[in-house]
């Protein structure tokens, strides 16, 4: 008797029909993603023909490099669907997490959340800030929900797999670049994205797309050795849509 692997689902078939997208960088201009309103086009048509539907975009937040605002990001997102016609667009923002950020949710400078008080936020991919945790408690204190983005891309974490617990029970949510589960960012952070999906520590995904490369990875196989429950972990994306 002859008994055939099953072969690997591409990426952008799991997409159900009412998927929302909760990171991205697709305002022109604004950050490294869209750098105009033609490339913004293009990317939110391409990412439709695979499958989204709507689009909570989160340019960068980075003190020095991307001083965005929620003002300046809500203003840029209303010139961009007055230029498209769109309005499966809405924007948020994705918070680098540093000594500047501790400074502004002290300040209680108003964030800019996906979803009432859900706040994107990201580390540097060299070393986790010191104040890490008095961070994310003082983003808790302030009334918000932290949803770290791609846990899997802090490489420093790769042998201390503790600390993702440790996160977790802090108050941190998860959210997953589907890239990485792809290949798109090498082995090693596949790896660490299979070790949490199968230990069940995320919660939603995100596309991260910045440029027609990530769109073209978005519609490859995956090379996750288990990929069941991605699909339930896409599905809760539907907590945000609008």
């Amino acid at each position: 008797m002859l008994f055939f692997k099953k072969s690997t689902p591409i990426l952008s078939d799991l997409f159900p029909d009412d998927y929302v997208d909760i990171h991205s960088h697709l305002l022109p201009g604004i950050d490294d993603g869209a750098k105009n309103i033609e490339d913004t086009r293009n990317l939110i048509n391409s990412l439709k023909q695979i499958g989204f539907s709507k689009f909570i975009t989160t340019p960068h937040v980075i003190s020095g490099i991307w001083d965005n605002t929620s003002n300046s990001i809500a203003s840029k997102l209303e010139e961009t669907k007055l230029l498209l016609n769109e309005t499966k667009l809405k924007a948020a923002a994705e918070y680098m997490i540093d000594s500047f950020f501790f400074d502004r949710i002290k300040e209680d400078e108003k964030l800019l959340p996906l979803k009432e008080n859900y706040v994107l936020i990201e580390m540097s991919y060299l070393n986790a800030p010191i104040q890490l945790y008095d961070i994310i408690f003082e983003i808790q204190v302030q009334g918000y929900k932290p949803i770290l983005a791609h846990p899997e891309r802090y490489l420093f974490y790769a042998n201390n797999f503790d600390e993702f617990y440790k996160l977790k029970k802090s108050g941190c949510l998860f959210q997953l670049n589907l890239l990485s589960t792809t290949g798109y960012y090498g082995i090693g952070v596949t790896k660490i994205a299979q070790k949490l999906l199968d230990a069940n520590l995320y919660d939603f995904v995100g596309s991260d797309v910045h440029h027609q490369k990530h769109i073209k990875s978005l519609s490859t196989k995956l090379i996750l050795k288990n990929h069941q429950n991605l699909v339930p972990l896409i599905a809760n994306n539907s907590f945000f849509s609008y």
